[in-house]
């Protein structure tokens, strides 16, 4: 398991690598710069002036050597600042972040205690009505734009009932966690319909895959009561495909939710990302993306330990013979 685990650890490290150069490149040969920007700011700025910018901020060597650069410098734990906020990447990028994690975690959580039982509850009645219920609602939840559906409730909740807040994170004036709460419930809900369906459908596939096999027939042979026979026997395997599409919601978990995060004014990740990337603030952009790719495998990682807690058979050491 230890050498797997390094074996695992050093192939991240190279996508890692690998991602940092692709997405620093791309960023690279995106139309403009910050110089740009500066000189549409403040029409006074002279090309000599925008020469010696240009020249004071790397921008006018070759886009490798500026990589090596960016690289070296962050390598030593110097990652730059964001020139849209005029702070340190991390001192913008930590409270995006922990934003992010309140309203995708209660999303993620809240998804996956509906679309678990769900699924193990429409695979025990396959091609039941209580199945065909089960299935109309996720595919219902998947066919949904989730603009759409954040737009809906706003109209429903904010404007004409008047319940719920329309965006935001909290009320002017107003403190406490009933506040928060109340900005929470209608993004949470908008994340959570518009994936819940997709696990229940992948939850109801894989249990009713396991409940075909030759295992379960001779549980069911030794008079094993059903449940026993579903959440005893069946379910650990049944999981285990299911833990490979959460891990890869992981990285996304902290990448935040952009469509949701923009139409409720919420200062998450996915604003951050994109607000950096349209105002080419290249350091905030390029470490926020870098720091989703590192959650996604690290999710995948995760999962791998998972697999051999959820399947005895399943082992990384050495075969034996």
């Amino acid at each position: 398991m230890t050498r797997h685990l390094l074996d695992r650890l050093i192939q991240s490290a190279v996508v890692l690598a690998v991602m940092s150069f692709v997405i620093y490149g791309l960023m690279g040969l995106m139309p403009g710069d910050p110089v740009d920007l500066m000189i549409s700011a403040n029409p006074k700025i002279t090309s000599e002036d925008a020469e010696r910018l240009r020249a004071l901020y790397g921008l006018d060597k070759p886009l490798i050597e500026r990589y090596a650069n960016w690289l070296g410098a962050a390598l030593g734990g110097d990652f730059g600042f964001s020139r849209l906020h005029a702070k340190p990447v991390f001192e913008v990028l930590i409270p995006a972040l922990g934003n992010t994690v309140v309203l995708l975690g209660a999303s993620f959580a809240l998804s996956l205690l509906i679309a678990l039982p769900s699924g193990i509850w429409a695979a025990t009645r396959p091609y039941s009505k209580t199945d065909y219920t089960v299935n109309l609602l996720a595919f219902a939840g998947i066919s949904v734009p989730p603009f759409w559906l954040a737009l809906l409730l706003i109209i429903v909740f904010a404007v004409l009932l008047g319940v719920l807040p329309a965006g935001g994170m909290g009320t002017v004036g107003a403190e406490g966690l009933w506040d928060t709460l109340k900005h929470l419930v209608l993004p949470v809900a908008t994340i959570t319909i518009a994936s819940v369906g997709g696990h229940t459908r992948y939850m109801r596939a894989a249990m009713i895959e396991t409940l075909r096999q030759d295992y379960i027939r001779t549980a069911r042979a030794k008079g094993l009561p059903e449940s026993r026979v579903v959440l005893g026997h069946a379910l650990r395997n049944a999981l285990i495909p299911v833990v490979t599409i959460i891990a890869l919601d992981f990285g996304t978990l902290f990448s935040g939710a952009l469509i949701t995060e923009t139409i409720f004014s919420y200062p998450g990740m996915g604003k951050l990302i994109f607000d950096a990337i349209m105002g080419n603030d290249f350091n905030l952009a390029l470490i926020a993306l870098l720091f989703a790719t590192v959650l996604t495998l690290v999710g995948n990682l995760l999962a791998d330990i998972a697999y051999v807690s959820l399947d005895p058979r399943i082992s990384y050491g050495k075969v034996r013979s």
